[in-house]
């Protein structure tokens, strides 16, 4: 699962809770389903955490202190 990219493990988790919500699944099947949604879960959750301290990095002063800095935002595509 350490290849799969990030969305493709969102959107496969986003299937599985609309398969157990949605409709009358046999007991074991659930189970099963429940158990890879939690394997996708922790698998976003670690990618998540990477990306976070990845932009940390980023964010450090030469002194090695994380300093916050502005996210300039725009409208659209064109900045309007």
């Amino acid at each position: 699962m350490a290849e799969k990219k990030f969305e493709a493990a969102l959107k496969e988790l986003e299937q599985i809770v609309e398969q157990l919500e949605g409709s009358d699944v046999a007991l074991d099947d659930a189970l099963k389903l429940f158990e890879k949604g939690i394997r996708l879960s922790q698998f976003c959750a670690a990618r998540l955490d990477d990306a976070e301290q990845k932009v940390e990095l980023l964010l450090k002063d030469a002194g090695g202190t994380l300093r916050p800095a502005e996210f300039e935002q725009t409208d659209g595509p064109d900045g309007d």
